[in-house]
């Protein structure tokens, strides 16, 4: 499974989806999440629904986790078959809990 973290420019924290500049892509397989590069999506400063541009740079990714992501953005991105997860915080805490999230979730009833 192939995520998009949206980054801020320091890339410690989340971003919002529409404002990121940079996304760092992760592989995800067996609980292990690895970092493979990192993308550029430069937007410019004052310009509104630049949501396009940051789509362009993520559309090959799975998931994309974000600190916020805009109202036309998400039903958009969830139309395409992506899975958003909105979450503030550190980005080794985000994924952590992500990686928590799909442990629980595979994790079988009985």
């Amino acid at each position: 499974m192939k995520i998009a973290v949206a980054v801020s420019d320091d890339e410690k924290f989340t971003e919002h989806f529409g404002k990121a500049q940079k996304f760092l892509i992760y592989e995800f397989s067996e609980y292990e999440m690895n970092l493979t590069e990192k993308r550029m999506s430069p937007k410019i400063r004052g310009e509104k629904h630049q949501w396009g541009k940051s789509l362009n740079v993520i559309e090959d990714c799975d998931v994309i986790i974000c600190l916020q992501i805009g109202l036309r953005a998400k039903p958009a991105l969830k139309q395409m078959g992506k899975k958003i997860v909105e979450d503030d915080g550190s980005i080794e805490d985000v994924l952590r809990r992500f990686i928590n999230h799909q442990k629980f979730i595979d994790k079988p009833i009985f």
